[in-house]
C-alpha cells in the first residue's frame, strides 16, 4: 500500500472516529450525567484511535472529545458544568471561567496521545506477541481512563475548589475527599470499561488495517 493511500485510509479512519465521538458525546449514550458530574465513554473511541492510528491523530480526537464535552456541558449543563466551559457562570459570580477550557481540553487531549506510548513501551517489553498485545491494549486503555478522570478532577481541585464547596456544601478542606471520592467511582468504572473494550474492539480493528496493509 503506497504512502498516499495510507494517509488516505487513516483520514477516513480519523473521521470515523470523530464521527462516534460526535455521536457519543451529543447523545445520552455518551455523557451519563451522575448528579454534579457526567460521567463520559467518550474516552474509549479516542484511546482505540490513538493506538490504531498514532498520537498525532490521537491528539486530534482528544481535541474533538474536549470540544464535544465544551459543547455538551454549554447546551445541557449540569451543576459542574462551570468547569467545562466559560459559557456557564461560575457559582457565586456572574461570569464563566475561562481556565474552564484548560479542564476541557488538555486532559482529553492528553488521553489520545498517552495510551500509544503506554501501548507500545509494553508491546516491546512483551516481544509484540498476540496475547501481548491484547494485554497492552487492556492496560493502554485503562491509562487512558485514568488519566482522563484524576487529570480532570485533579484540574477542578486546583482552580475550582471555592466552587466546588459551595455546590457540595461544604467546607473547602473537604474537597480533595469529595474528588478523590469522584475518582473512586466513575474513575473505577470508566476504567473498567475501558480495559475491557479497548482490547476487544481494538484488537479487531487493528488486524483488520494489518491486512490491508
Amino acid at each position: 500500500m503506497n504512502q498516499a493511500t495510507v494517509k488516505y485510509r487513516d483520514f477516513v479512519l480519523l473521521a470515523l472516529f470523530t464521527a462516534i465521538v460526535f455521536v457519543l458525546g451529543l447523545t445520552p449514550l455518551g455523557m451519563v450525567p451522575l448528579g454534579l458530574i457526567k460521567a463520559t465513554t467518550l474516552h474509549i473511541p479516542v484511546i482505540i484511535g490513538c493506538l490504531l492510528l498514532g498520537p498525532r491523530y490521537g491528539a486530534v480526537l482528544g481535541f474533538m472529545f474536549g470540544l464535544v464535552s465544551f459543547l455538551s456541558n454549554t447546551m445541557s449543563p449540569a451543576a459542574l458544568s462551570f468547569a467545562f466551559t466559560p459559557l456557564i457562570p461560575v457559582p457565586g459570580t456572574p461570569n464563566g471561567s475561562p481556565l474552564s477550557l484548560i479542564i476541557c481540553f488538555v486532559p482529553r487531549i492528553l488521553v489520545g496521545v498517552v495510551p500509544w506510548f503506554v501501548y507500545r513501551g509494553l508491546q516491546k517489553l512483551m516481544k509484540e506477541s498476540s496475547r501481548g498485545e491484547v494485554l497492552s491494549m487492556a492496560i493502554a486503555g485503562a491509562v487512558g481512563a485514568v488519566l482522563n478522570t484524576a487529570l480532570v478532577m485533579s484540574l477542578i481541585y486546583f482552580l475550582f475548589r471555592d466552587a466546588y464547596a459551595s455546590l457540595k456544601g461544604v467546607p473547602v478542606e473537604a474537597v480533595a475527599g469529595l474528588v478523590l471520592g469522584v475518582v473512586g467511582t466513575n474513575g473505577v468504572a470508566e476504567t473498567a470499561l475501558a480495559a475491557v473494550l479497548t482490547p476487544a474492539i481494538g484488537k479487531i480493528l487493528l488486524s483488520l488495517k494489518r491486512r490491508k496493509m
